[in-house]
């Protein structure tokens, strides 16, 4: 592992903080912070913690000890000082006279001991860094280490590879009893330089942030270096013939998971060669339910994983498998429930779905969620790649899996969060790159959806604000065309599991007098103004059926399907078209529980109406440009913002189909019944 370590980094740190009136000490405990919070091969999504101790003038003048520890579930990544709690650190070292401390006390003591209690709660590992006396402590979950940690002669082997300077901790449930262990094994070799956890990590630490984080690498390394010596472990692989659309799947599994739990989930597909290789070994059922690698990757990933074997699979199997993983999984919660008072059973349903010689499917309520399961899985499978190599991956006891997974304090990392009322759904915007595309996908973002965008203008694909860029999937997409649309929609099961409510959004506006324009014209206007929603609407619809829990079409059409502008013929034709087309899936489809709604929209400052064609369209009307705009009973002028709220009102009104909302400030000639 290469040390990242940039004397001219580090120096454009501590001149950033400074401007915040932050001390050197805590600059340079950030940005090593940052250094091993990037490195995957070191820790994960919150996982793994660092501290510094320094002083603090407290309210009164006087000079305190205190500890900076990473606060509890913060990534270290890109953490900044808010993210470094700071603590009075004499009461802490107090504690350690005690012979016991729950939980509950603990967590209670440390907020107790915040100088700012608008803090948010320090690591769970916060009393093992204020014990330990060195001024920088680090803490990794290495996958190098896991594989030398997770071994039956773990001890042994770890003296062999990592030499004298070490001490080695027994696995022990992380807070107070860990912290405890640690010390008194500290106080039996006061010279060393890095403690190894048995079945957990790696700390280290130094007098200087750069010491501390030297270390790390240090002995990172040690473990790479054994590692790379030891011989690839021949495994005998089963070889599958890929025989089925692997959408076709996902969409089935979808729907067994909503129908055990109630609930829309995502589904992440992964298939890099890696992880293909890894799901045709043949010991595959037996390595890879033994545990987790580190104890708070189970909190993510849960104990244990279903394995589907894709080619022989049927809807009904497939609700067969996860029916069994469940009741397994109740039955070791059953069995373990004793070991974590008032635990109560969360979702029991797989959150990695391997499917050998295909990939894996990483479930989760969110799509970020699903990344990060599909992130802990792989390093989980480096882990125990390389501990094959070294002897056999022996993970923790189950009761202590059990112990870890119902840890109310590991359970806060996910639990702690108010959950969207749109989580678990997707939405697909067609035309979604544009103006009422990207206001709409803004206001179901914040509904806690999943958006992607389909669109075929590569300008407007450039234009993307940064937010819906790093939010949103985008997909070049042609909607005239039916291919390319199953193509899109194929490829938005593999990244998000299904569909749950399309935005039928693409248009383009085209002028002429009726009776004298091109027929090429209205052809290509039917094209984008009528085709495109069919083919999307066609496509959803299938899927909605397969995943049988119901689903939401809903149709930008227009104020011109209703009143027909002068000299505009050629899009509203198409668009009165789609009016009826709504109404069609609404009479056919909605004893499915799909439902089919619309909006009628008119002066909407977009990409169909332009400045350009604002100035033809308040001239064919003979009205001021600010009079168009504003030409409604409210006088007020209508945004795209506007139409992408109704949108979202529409999604959640459950026991409507066949309607349209007019969101044209008001308009007589174009109102409905």
């Amino acid at each position: 592992m290469k040390n990242n370590w940039n004397p001219k980094e580090s120096i454009r740190y501590i001149n950033e903080y400074k401007k915040k009136r932050i001390n050197k000490n805590l600059a340079l405990r950030i940005y090593s912070t940052h250094l091993l919070g990037r490195e995957k091969n070191l820790v994960l999504h919150g996982g793994g913690n660092t501290s510094l101790k320094g002083y603090h003038r407290n309210i009164s003048g006087k000079i305190i000890d205190v500890i900076y520890v990473k606060g509890s579930g913060w990534d270290m990544s890109n953490l900044n000082e808010n993210g470094m709690p700071c603590l009075e650190l004499k009461p802490l070292l107090e504690v350690e006279k005690l012979k016991k401390l729950d939980d509950k006390n603990m967590v209670n003591y440390l907020r107790k001991n915040l100088i700012d209690t608008t803090s948010p709660n320090p690591s769970v590992e916060t009393l093992l860094h204020a014990f330990l006396p060195h001024k920088y402590i680090d803490h990794t979950h290495s996958s190098a280490i896991l594989s030398i940690v997770n071994q039956k002669n773990s001890k042994a082997l770890c003296n062999k590879v990592f030499g004298k300077k070490i001490s080695i901790v027994p696995y022990t449930m992380p807070g107070f009893e860990l912290a405890k262990k640690a010390k008194q094994e500290f106080n039996k070799n006061k010279s060393i330089e890095c403690m190894i956890l048995l079945n957990h990590g790696i700390f280290t630490f130094g007098e200087s942030a750069k010491e501390s984080y030297d270390r790390m690498i240090k002995y990172v390394n040690k473990a790479e270096k054994y590692i790379n010596k030891l011989k690839e472990v021949k495994l005998k692989k089963n070889y599958i013939k890929k025989n089925i659309e692997i959408s076709e799947v996902i969409t089935a599994i979808r729907k067994a998971v909503y129908k055990f739990s109630k609930k829309r989930f995502i589904l992440n597909f992964y298939n890099s060669k890696e992880i293909i290789d890894f799901t045709l070994r043949k010991d595959i059922f037996k390595i890879i339910n033994k545990g987790p690698v580190t104890p708070d990757h189970v909190i993510r990933i849960k104990p244990f994983f279903l394995i589907l074997n894709v080619n022989k699979l049927s809807n009904k199997l497939i609700e067969m498998q996860i029916n069994n993983f469940i009741k397994k999984y109740k039955i070791y919660f059953k069995k373990n429930k004793k070991f974590v008072k008032n635990s109560k059973i969360t979702d029991n349903l797989p959150r990695i779905i391997i499917l050998p010689g295909y990939g894996l499917l990483s479930i989760n309520r969110n799509y970020k969620e699903t990344k990060i399961g599909v992130d802990i899985f792989l390093s989980m499978v480096n882990s125990i790649k390389d501990a094959s190599k070294i002897g056999n991956f022996k993970s923790i006891s189950q009761k202590e899996i059990f112990k870890m997974e119902y840890w109310p304090l590991e359970m806060a990392k996910i639990t702690n969060r108010k959950q969207l009322e749109l989580e678990g759904n997707i939405v697909v915007i067609t035309g979604g790159c544009g103006t009422i595309g990207i206001a709409t996908a803004q206001e179901f973002l914040k509904e806690g959806a999943e958006v992607v965008l389909l669109d075929n203008d590569i300008k407007s694909i450039k234009r993307l604000p940064e937010n819906i860029i790093k939010r949103c999937k985008i997909i070049k997409c042609n909607l005239t065309n039916n291919v390319e649309v199953k193509n899109s929609f194929n490829n938005i099961i593999k990244t998000y599991g299904g569909i749950d409510i399309l935005i039928s959004n693409a248009g383009k506006a085209f002028e002429g007098k009726i009776a004298q324009v091109d027929s090429k014209i209205i052809k290509n206007s039917f094209e984008i103004n009528f085709f495109s929603h069919q083919y999307a609407s066609q496509n959803a619809v299938n899927i909605y059926l397969k995943q049988n829990f119901g689903g939401l079409i809903l149709f930008n059409i227009s104020k011109q399907s209703i009143n027909p502008g002068k000299n505009f013929g050629p899009y509203g034709l198409p668009k009165s078209t789609t009016l009826f087309l709504m109404k069609q899936y609404a009479l056919e489809y909605s004893k499915y529980n799909i439902r089919f709604n619309g909006i009628n929209a008119d002066r909407i400052r977009s990409g169909i109406l332009t400045q350009k064609m604002i100035i033809k369209r308040s001239k064919a009307r003979n009205l001021s440009l600010k009079n168009y705009m504003k030409g409604n009973l409210l006088n007020k002028e209508v945004t795209a913002f506007d139409v992408a709220k109704a949108f979202v009102f529409q999604s959640k009104l459950k026991k409507t189909t066949g309607n349209i909302i007019t969101v044209d400030g008001g308009n007589i000639e174009a109102s409905l019944r």
